[in-house]
């Protein structure tokens, strides 16, 4: 369904107070959360988005009472998606006891920061990422609402194959975001007799994209599967179709869906982005319509998007969660309340935790991008 653009307002004095964001310690009248997110630097709408959804969640709880009559505080510290300046945030978030770190964004960064929570017996709930280094082995500590970059390469690769797209190239952060991807495009192409023709990197945090754009327009794919953020695949797109490349690009879903629409405008027609998340824009789930009311309400010109959609529906997973936690809310019982889930449907987006499965879902479908800034599924 096609939908007039959505973009998120940047509310200048908030964003520029992230950097500064004081970290609070915890009160026996609320419950605190801690993130650390990018609110500057190349990946920052991804950090901005996700983090106005989960606030615009926590914000209505609140105000209905929130927990046990219990306020929910998400404070966040701004890490630019390094993954050192992660650590650290980590490191101060931990020392103040929030009951969970919620809603990282990125594989490097998550990878940083869960050691840390694991030694801490803190909860590391939601991070805004695929990659199976997270997920395997199972770690107590860790509760993964999206599906896998390995889901989303899946169906990336049948759809190529679908298309009678057999030269595949791949464009991929040079980190372990991006190794994670191609790892993923790789296997599900070696389950087809395929590999990639061509593969060229982009380092993180940069949009230094022309040796990358040269390497693979030279091997003539078919399509090029990216896997960075918005910024670097944006500049690789542009610089590609000024070179005259005609191929299809596909993005796995942390590019950011309406970061990279807006940073492409015109050129954006025909990109195509796997989503872990119910689309914002249509009205078939109830979740869409619940977080679309939600959004009207708080005015003040805030928008949908995937991002938010995902910060949205994080907020509201753990909020079950800690209600599910008993009298004592503490990181066990939000451990035992958040495995208490079973299958539970939010609104028509099923979420499955058991005390041996931490891995909510494995949803996954195609959407596209037509040029204008709106979003097809």
């Amino acid at each position: 369904m096609a939908l007039t653009r959505r973009t998120f307002t940047r509310a200048a004095a908030g964003l520029a107070a992230v950097a500064a964001a004081p970290v609070l310690r915890a009160q026996p009248d609320r419950i605190l959360l801690g993130q650390s997110a990018p609110f500057t630097g190349a990946a920052a709408q991804l950090g901005i988005q996700f983090h106005q959804g989960a606030k615009l969640f926590f914000d209505q709880l609140n105000a209905q009472g929130g927990i046990q009559k219990r306020s929910v505080e998400l404070v966040r510290l701004d890490d630019g998606y390094e993954p050192d300046r992660c650590a650290e945030n980590t490191r101060k978030l931990l020392a103040d006891d929030p009951v969970a770190l919620f809603g990282y964004i990125g594989t490097p960064t998550s990878l940083a920061a869960l050691p840390l929570a694991t030694a801490a017996k803190a909860p590391f709930f939601a991070p805004f990422t695929g990659a199976m280094a997270l997920r395997t082995p199972f770690n107590r500590m860790a509760f993964h609402l999206r599906a896998s970059y390995d889901d989303e390469t899946a169906l990336i690769v049948r759809q190529l194959n679908n298309l009678g797209l057999k030269k595949v190239a791949v464009f991929h952060q040079n980190d372990a975001y991006g190794r994670a991807g191609l790892d993923g495009v790789t296997k599900a192409l070696a389950t087809l007799n395929n590999k990639p023709v061509a593969v060229a990197t982009v380092e993180r945090n940069s949009t230094d994209v022309a040796g990358a754009v040269k390497t693979l327009t030279a091997a003539g794919p078919d399509a090029i599967v990216q896997v960075g953020a918005y910024a670097a695949c944006a500049a690789f797109i542009k610089a590609a179709k000024a070179g005259g490349y005609g191929g299809t690009f596909f993005n796995v879903s942390f590019v950011g869906t309406q970061a990279l629409a807006d940073a492409l405008g015109k050129d954006g027609a025909g990109v195509v982005v796997s989503q872990v998340m119910p689309s914002p824009y249509s009205q078939s789930r109830e979740i869409t319509r619940e977080f679309g009311a939600a959004v009207r309400q708080a005015g003040g010109g805030l928008q949908a998007n995937y991002s938010s959609m995902e910060g949205y529906l994080a907020a509201k997973v753990i909020a079950e969660g800690l209600r599910r936690a008993g009298s004592r809310i503490d990181r066990n019982s939000l451990v035992t309340g958040l495995e208490s889930l079973g299958t539970t449907s939010f609104g028509g987006f099923n979420v499955s935790f058991s005390a041996t499965d931490h891995v909510a879902s494995s949803f996954v479908e195609l959407s596209m991008l037509t040029g204008d800034g709106r979003v097809r599924v």
